[in-house]
């Protein structure tokens, strides 16, 4: 199971949201360009870069800081924050970056999400946000009525191979992740999936790496990171550890 460092982006500064709220803003003494080369140096395989004011915004807006970030490291970069443009994805590609998360235009056009994925394959990986299950869009900001499991068989029925779920009400909280949800999924949708929201320590990475035969193929660790509730290099160790169904 790969243990994926977050590094989540305002006006160019390293910051986490408490359960997606923008109000609830925790900012780091790290530039994300320092960031993402400390957890390269710490053995990450890749990293989670989220543009905060374009997921916002509707738009690329610290796409520069992106770009450097990509240039800079030697791991695969993802990014998401704001790519509703086919042009916008095909900049970010062009420019490092080594796969970009398309959420909300996604989830609000739901044809977008087919030609992305027959667009750009791999290149794309479309990410679902919810609140007990409840999707979110445009920053968390709007919740849209739309079932979470029919949501995600339709992305995989146009070839998604991996998606990624983020559990708001336990992101950036380090209350531990929701292991009955992402079971939950699991056993509905046949795909391999990337968890974020909630992990504080390793224990909770021994807990999800349980869930690797059932197809939960990676983590994003973002908070515990940066508050040094994990260290990065047991986080990955315990990830690759011989996994047992509970």
């Amino acid at each position: 199971m790969k243990v994926i460092p977050a590094v989540d982006i305002i006006g160019g500064k390293t910051v986490r949201l408490e359960q997606g709220r923008y109000d609830r803003k925790l900012s780091y003494d790290v530039e994300p360009l320092e960031a993402a080369r400390k957890w390269e140096a710490m053995g990450a395989e890749m990293l989670h870069v989220v543009d905060l004011d374009g997921a916002r915004e509707g738009r690329p807006v610290n796409l520069n800081t992106v770009r450097e970030i990509a240039r800079a490291v030697n791991i695969p970069v993802e990014a998401g924050g704001g790519f509703r443009k086919e042009i916008d994805i095909k900049d970010a590609l062009n420019n490092g970056v080594w796969r970009v998360v398309v959420g909300s235009k996604a989830l609000e056009e739901i044809d977008f999400a087919r030609d992305v994925i027959e667009n750009f394959r791999q290149q794309v990986i479309l990410s679902l946000d919810a609140r007990d299950f409840r999707p979110q869009v445009r920053g968390w900001e709007k919740e849209v009525d739309l079932d979470v499991f029919d949501v995600l068989r339709k992305f995989v029925s146009f070839g998604a191979r991996e998606l990624i779920y983020t559990d708001i009400t336990k992101d950036g909280m380090l209350a531990g992740p929701n292991t009955e949800h992402i079971k939950k999924i699991l056993s509905e949708v046949k795909v391999k999936l990337i968890s974020a929201g909630g992990i504080k320590n390793v224990d909770h990475i021994r807990q999800l790496s349980r869930l690797e035969p059932l197809g939960l193929s990676g983590v994003i660790i973002g908070r515990a990171l940066y508050e040094g509730t994990i260290d990065l290099k047991e986080a990955i160790d315990a990830g690759k550890e011989d996994n047992t169904l509970p």
